[in-house]
């Protein structure tokens, strides 16, 4: 899950997947703007065939995070 997610992320901010680390931030570590933040959720939703819910998303800050929530997703 990290591996696809750290390769989607690289979609949207000129990042290496090397330097995405689980504790990387997206606003602050990573540069996303809201709306790259958002576009990518779009995305994600897509590759991994969920339906995140805007309050948890809005909880998100660390790339490990995304991926803990996205796998829930997955299991429900």
């Amino acid at each position: 899950m990290l591996d696809k997610l750290k390769e989607i992320i690289c979609n949207y901010v000129e990042v290496e997947p090397e330097d995405i680390h689980p504790d990387s931030r997206f606003m602050e570590d990573l540069g996303f703007t809201s709306y790259d933040f958002m576009s990518m959720l779009g995305e994600l939703e897509e590759e991994f065939d969920v339906e995140a819910d805007m309050q948890e998303v809005a909880k998100l800050r660390t790339v490990q995070e995304a991926a803990d929530y996205l796998e829930q997703l997955q299991a429900e």
